[in-house]
């Protein structure tokens, strides 16, 4: 009788663990807590509702829903609007942002966010400050190129420690934006802490290659960009995205 309880007593407790792996697993969905607390989801997991390509009505041609994940897959002889960065068709200002990305070898990426949307701006990089995407090792220069590394707040400020995994391997950004205070998180570690539209901050711009964009970060409010024009990478190019979600702040 007591190795049938302690036997039942297993089976039961094997019962809610894997049941907690299967809802674990579940991906492009907010638990009833991060509904209370504001969140929405920016991917249904099944479309690309929500999203544009940049001065675009819609998403390019190279940018799809696969296995429940936004995918971009490119190749080289690819036209330019096929991959245009993918922009959010709402704007927000004071936010908490988190998504999770994986790439194919040695490609390239980011995630920005204040993108000011207009003819007057050719690129999305020319407003919007870059949470930086690249390989751990192999995607050159970035990769090797202190602040053009993955989790830095690009050609701004580098993290001490890079905290990327692999390619092909799941990695989870947090970018919390409140009131120019910006802090950017990779895989739980926070990896970047500073102030925007201060003096310093016009410093740190003016010495980088945005200072040829006299609007860049700017704005205080914008599109969120998944970055889809970089070269880098082992030809097909791809980058997927998942579980993406915002909190206004």
């Amino acid at each position: 009788m007591i190795r049938k309880k302690l036997a039942s007593s297993l089976l039961a407790a094997t019962g809610l663990a894997l049941c907690g792996m299967v809802h674990a697993q579940q991906h492009n969905t907010l638990t009833a807590q991060e509904k209370a607390q504001g969140w929405q989801l920016l991917f249904d997991g099944q479309s690309l509702a929500g999203w544009h390509s940049y001065l675009a009505k819609a998403p390019g041609k190279d940018w799809k829903v696969s296995d429940g994940a936004i995918l971009m897959e490119k190749r080289p002889d690819d036209p330019a609007a096929d991959f245009q960065d993918l922009v959010t068709d709402a704007q927000f200002g004071n936010f908490d942002l988190k998504l999770s990305w994986k790439m194919s070898p040695c490609a390239d990426s980011g995630v920005m966010f204040y993108v000011h949307e207009a003819p007057k701006y050719q690129n999305t990089y020319e407003t919007g400050p870059e949470m930086q995407i690249a390989d751990l090792a192999c995607t050159k220069p970035d990769s090797r190129v202190l602040k053009e590394r993955s989790g830095d707040l690009f050609d701004l400020i580098s993290s001490d420690v890079e905290w990327v995994n692999e390619a092909g391997q799941w990695n989870n950004f947090e970018i919390i934006a409140d009131h120019g205070h910006v802090q950017f998180f990779q895989n739980g570690h926070k990896v970047i802490d500073t102030q925007l539209w201060t003096d310093d901050w016009k410093r740190l711009v003016a010495k980088s290659k945005f200072t040829a964009w006299p609007d860049f970060a700017t704005f205080r409010e914008g599109h969120i960009s998944l970055q889809g024009t970089e070269d880098k990478g082992e030809v097909p190019i791809r980058l997927w995205f998942r579980d993406i979600k915002i909190r206004k702040l």
